[in-house]
């Protein structure tokens, strides 16, 4: 399959696993990679000598295209870039802050740059800052989301007509069926984070990828609006957070509650009970852990079929 998302990154089909902290390392990143998508490695969670570590990894594993998910507002993020450009990246996925500021050196070294945006402001302010393409994040995204709360159904379509660039879904996506249709609204790829999650390959604990597949309709709700807005699992931990919210509690009192490595000790050490879960809506849909590569093929296979039905119709 051949669109702009395939020939701006060299890959055969443009399914992209998105950049999850704690979830996606080097090999998750290079079997999506070798099954013909675009992995990812997610340097949220990584100190500056463990990504390049994985990035070195990666390159081992895979002879593809590979990029590095890189949130701009991490403490280490010069130390980030640096390595990011000694490694030759090809690909960088930003996020969590304006792009303006490192796109240029990106693109000087001939890194290609993509941004993550929940709002139609962000899209265009983004495009002017000369990233090459963007992903469409919708509310039902795991993980760290647009306080908007608009819908993958709305954006896209927004966001399409707004920008010349390239736009890649996200938020929702676990399926060809759900590919097909971010297609039907403009979109001309798809960032897929949550159902890579129950994957042998990914980094997560084995006790989170089991809860992910335990996991029914409803099991997931935005929250943490006063700091950064972010969809978790409903576990002791979250019914915590709803009772400081009961109780009034300040922006500093969440805060003091969410305290330090709470997401590792959910998805990377298993604490189920006080641990940060961070999944997204399509969680109620993923019922097994199943390999990367047949993940990529299957939704590929639906997407072709759902289109072929549909040009029929």
């Amino acid at each position: 399959m051949n669109n702009r998302v395939t020939e701006l990154f060299g890959i055969e089909t443009p399914l992209i696993q998105a950049g999850m902290v704690w979830c996606s390392g080097w090999e998750l990143a290079s079997a999506v990679s070798n099954a013909g998508g675009l992995g990812i490695i997610g340097a949220g969670s990584m100190y500056p000598e463990i990504l390049k570590e994985q990035i070195q990894k990666c390159k081992k594993a895979t002879n593809k295209p590979f990029a590095v998910n890189l949130p701009l507002l991490y403490p280490s993020i010069e130390a980030h870039v640096q390595i990011i450009i000694e490694e030759k990246v090809p690909v960088v996925f930003t996020s969590a802050g304006s792009p303006k500021k490192w796109t240029p050196l990106f693109k000087e070294h001939g890194i290609k740059v993509v941004h993550v945006v929940s709002n139609v402001i962000f899209a265009q302010k983004s495009e002017a800052a000369g990233v090459d393409a963007v992903v469409a994040e919708g509310f039902e995204a795991g993980g760290h989301n647009g306080r908007e709360e608009t819908t993958t159904m709305c954006l896209i379509p927004l966001i399409v007509d707004a920008v010349k660039i390239p736009v890649i879904a996200a938020g929702g996506i676990g399926s060809g069926k759900s590919m097909a249709a971010a297609f039907a609204l403009g979109a001309e790829g798809v960032q897929i984070g949550s159902r890579f999650v129950a994957t042998p390959e990914s980094s997560a604990h084995l006790n989170f990828k089991n809860a992910v597949v335990d996991a029914k309709e409803g099991a997931t709700e935005l929250t943490l609006k006063e700091l950064t807005p972010v969809r978790l699992m409903k576990n002791k931990f979250y019914k915590d957070i709803q009772a400081a919210y009961d109780e009034k509690a300040s922006p500093e009192e969440l805060k003091e509650l969410l305290g330090r490595a709470r997401a590792k000790k959910g998805m990377f050490e298993g604490d189920l009970n006080e641990g940060e879960l961070e999944i997204g809506q399509i969680s109620s849909t993923i019922n097994e852990i199943k390999p990367a590569e047949d993940i990529v093929k299957e939704i590929m296979a639906e997407f072709h079929q759902t289109i072929s039905k549909l040009q029929r119709l």
